[in-house]
């Protein structure tokens, strides 16, 4: 063990690093940290050593962190400690230990080795299996994570349970490993020797198998990454394991935290959309849609209320700024309308039916926004102008051509964007 050991931390470590060896007592830290003694001074890292107390089996955790201690003591390495009351939260307790342990680890600074073995990386691909997965859940655990070095994946529990009874090194087993309330003991101990009997390589040989796809992900990772994301054009034109990739990181850059195979799926389906204003709401309140040959993210604007205008002044609203005054001469222009209103007039957005009539004819607001490709998450936010007569105008549009006036007097509409 101790040969393969050193290979993998000759590949994960330089001379002048500072390891720290994560323990809880078991024969896997124990042995991981026996291995970073003996190798320390040939391969130029210093040590030392951190143990996390979940408080979760009353003295004997405290019995667990005592063991440790002492072992430190003896052979001199310098210990961390921490600890807490783990409470189970969403993911369950065995999550939240994992959790509030990292946390920990990862205030101390330097590499943090941890004892995962091939026999744990087999167990983490079966239980991804059975929960259901993809080609990265098949890469099992991680060689590498930040500062997380893992350099006993291709060591099994059989060398390390030889390694410490080779150099008579003592350690602890923790009580909660025997019982099958975790799916990972579950596995441990039904499914992993049923496999085992048919290859009793079965361990070495799924974690070099996890380890070999974690480089084929790593590899379709680099061919989709992006500065932008493509036009939904080119999305379609792509491999579908880039395309998946692709849309995955767009989801988590824009809030969907822990995108899942359905949330891709959602996301390639309005990418394939016949409707170029389709949209679809993800995990934590986000909502993408298409803007035609764009994948957006929908801001949550309300739909512009109704207002009335003024006869002679200005009206303030939310993004836009009104003026109405007597008009000195006729103009008519996309955001300048000069009309004879007819009863109150009234400034909205667009309302089913609305139909306005331009030098090309007459055309429904509805139809009309989609010609311009306005995305539909803006079109009730563009300014409607309506009076008791019917449709004056339309922001960006212009007015109306049988409700402009030929003569004078009349009024004189300006509408123009606000901060």
């Amino acid at each position: 063990m101790l040969n393969e050991l050193k290979e993998q931390l000759g590949k994960l470590t330089r001379p002048g690093d500072r390891v720290v060896c994560a323990v809880s007592g078991g024969a896997d830290s124990m042995a991981l940290l026996w291995g970073l003694y003996l190798l320390r001074e040939d391969l130029g890292f210093t040590l030392s050593a951190a143990h996390f107390n979940h408080r979760l089996r009353g003295v004997e955790s405290d019995s667990d962190e005592h063991f440790v201690r002492e072992f430190c003591d003896r052979f001199d390495i310098q210990l961390y400690v921490g600890s807490a009351d783990v409470k189970p939260g969403k993911k369950g307790l065995e999550a939240a230990a994992r959790e509030a342990r990292y946390a920990f680890l990862n205030t101390l600074g330097g590499k943090i080795a941890t004892a995962h073995t091939a026999d744990d990386n087999a167990e983490t691909v079966l239980m991804h299996l059975v929960r259901g997965t993809g080609l990265k859940g098949l890469g099992g655990i991680a060689p590498v994570n930040g500062a997380l070095i893992r350099p006993m994946l291709n060591i099994t529990r059989r060398q390390v349970e030889a390694f410490l009874d080779e150099y008579h090194i003592p350690h602890i087993e923790d009580s909660s490993n025997a019982g099958d309330a975790f799916l990972r003991n579950r596995i441990r101990h039904r499914i992993m020797p049923l496999l085992q009997a048919e290859n009793p390589r079965l361990a070495e040989n799924v974690s070099a198998m996890a380890q070999r796809l974690r480089k084929d992900e790593q590899a379709l990772a680099e061919m989709a990454d992006y500065e932008q994301l493509p036009a939904v054009a080119q999305l379609k034109q792509l491999a579908p394991a880039v395309r998946s990739r692709m849309l995955e990181r767009f989801l988590k850059e824009n809030g969907v935290r822990e995108p899942e195979a359905q949330h891709i799926a959602l996301a390639e389906s309005l990418v394939f959309s016949s409707k170029p204003s389709a949209w679809a709401e993800f995990p934590g309140g986000v909502t993408v849609c298409r803007n035609y040959d764009r994948l957006e993210v929908l801001s949550k604007e309300a739909p512009l209320g109704t207002y009335t205008l003024p006869e002679n002044g200005v009206l303030e609203i939310p993004g836009w700024r009104i003026s109405v005054s007597p008009a000195q001469e006729i103009i008519n222009t996309q955001d300048v309308f000069t009309v004879q209103p007819k009863g109150k007039t009234v400034v909205r957005c667009r309302c089913s039916g609305d139909a306005i009539k331009l030098p090309a004819g007459t055309k429904t607001v509805k139809k009309l926004f989609i010609d311009r490709k306005i995305p539909a998450h803006q079109r009730l936010q563009i300014p409607v102008i309506s009076d008791d007569a019917g449709l004056l105008g339309v922001y960006g549009v212009g007015a109306d051509q049988t409700r402009t006036a030929s003569t004078l007097p009349a009024i004189q509409i300006r509408l123009q964007k606000s901060r």
